[in-house]
């Protein structure tokens, strides 16, 4: 694989995670996610900016799921987001 196609699939990749956290926020589900979009924007981060840093965070425990073979752990999940802007240590 080129690095523009390792780069087209990391802004692909990038894109989903972005319309995933969108998608909460439109859902209210997890109700997490707008709490933590609230405070970032409260503390003075741009919406783009706290949305890339709750993508970065669902992009983790996808991974750690996936990497586990377990369930997606939804209060893990929260839990992460609550702690933003700091991102989850990558255990």
């Amino acid at each position: 694989m080129s690095q523009s196609d390792d780069d087209a699939d990391a802004a692909f990749t990038h894109e989903k995670l972005l319309e995933a956290v969108e998608n909460q926020l439109a859902e209210g589900a997890p109700a997490a996610a707008q709490a933590t979009l609230n405070k970032l924007t409260l503390v003075g981060y741009e919406r783009a900016d706290s949305l890339d840093l709750m993508a970065q965070v669902l992009a983790f425990h996808i991974n750690r799921m996936l990497e586990q073979d377990a369930p997606f752990d939804l209060e893990g999940y929260e839990r992460s987001l609550r702690n933003l802007p700091d991102l989850p240590d990558k255990e």
